[in-house]
């Protein structure tokens, strides 16, 4: 279980991460992704990368019990 979380969260973590850079305009990558300079996708980015850093934490705190 705590493996399956790990691996959601860094998942999770890197995909809010670039839908916050594509919608802040910092990265045009894929150059045709309907993401880019939209600042909607830079709020939902950065809520993303939170719950991916989230689900890190909790990964560490069930891997303790």
């Amino acid at each position: 279980m705590r493996i399956i979380l790990l691996i959601i969260g860094i998942v999770a973590l890197l995909a809010g991460v670039l839908f916050a850079l594509q919608g802040s305009g910092v990265v045009h990558w894929p150059s045709d992704s309907f993401m880019l300079d939209q600042s909607v996708w830079r709020t939902r980015g950065i809520i993303i990368a939170f719950a991916g850093a989230a689900i890190i934490l909790i990964s560490r705190r069930v891997g303790n019990r």
